[in-house]
């Protein structure tokens, strides 16, 4: 198994990035995400809201994977709980597909950084494993490579979703700051934007109708409660 760590910073406060984790995809960076669909959503202890997403995502490999990798897509269960109190917001994701092959688990927890309250750190941590016969270490290693790569595209898509939602105005102001009487006031959305959203959200949609009660039913029912 290889373990891998990675800390970044994103230049919004947490509030931001909670708002802006659930409209991350479509962006340029993260083409390889075709759809993606909430399956399951609860509240849990102290008031935490717990969400289970089923994304599929393109399963593109160098061509010495082809004969093992007959699958083009691969599908991801994503489960994240948000504590308000705490201001922290954590995913742990794990590949449902091609386990035969490799298995990727990731914990990432968004929280904020106390030197400096207008920031948000990212910590991530990932565990890559595969039983291939043969091929386990070559595999972990592509594994390992691939993620890293998608991860720096991961960190861009999600800076140009920040940046689509808030505007230089209210960048720099913690929506924390808003009138606790007044219902939370977000900046409007780049119209571009909006569509691709709502065009993403169609094919999610259109794809969970016929095909995710096969695949729930290959998935655990733990929560991480």
């Amino acid at each position: 198994m290889t373990y891998f760590h990675h800390m970044q910073t994103f230049n919004y406060g947490w509030e931001q990035v909670a708002i802006a984790f659930w409209n991350r995809y479509p962006n340029p960076y993260s083409k390889h995400v075709l759809t993606e669909d909430v399956i399951h959503r609860r509240v849990i202890r102290d008031g935490r809201l717990f969400t289970k997403r089923l994304l599929m995502k393109t399963n593109s490999a160098p061509k010495w994977t082809e004969r093992f990798l007959p699958a083009k897509h691969v599908f991801i269960i994503e489960e994240s709980i948000i504590d308000s109190k705490t201001k922290t917001l954590t995913t742990y994701t794990r590949n449902i597909g091609l386990q035969h092959l490799l298995t990727l688990e990731e914990k990432v927890v968004y929280k904020t950084d106390h030197e400096h309250q207008q920031q948000t750190i990212c910590e991530r941590q990932a565990w890559i494993n595969s039983a291939f016969y043969g091929l386990s270490s070559a595999i972990q290693r592509l594994g390992l490579e691939r993620y890293k790569q998608n991860i720096k595209k991961a960190y861009k898509g999600f800076n140009l979703t920040l940046e689509s939602i808030f505007d230089s105005a209210v960048r720099n102001r913690p929506i924390s700051d808003c009138n606790s009487n007044s219902q939370l006031s977000i900046p409007t959305i780049n119209p571009i934007f909006k569509e691709r959203l709502r065009q993403s959200a169609t094919k999610a949609s259109e794809f969970a109708k016929s095909n995710i009660p096969t695949v729930i039913a290959a998935t655990d029912s733990g929560d991480h409660d």
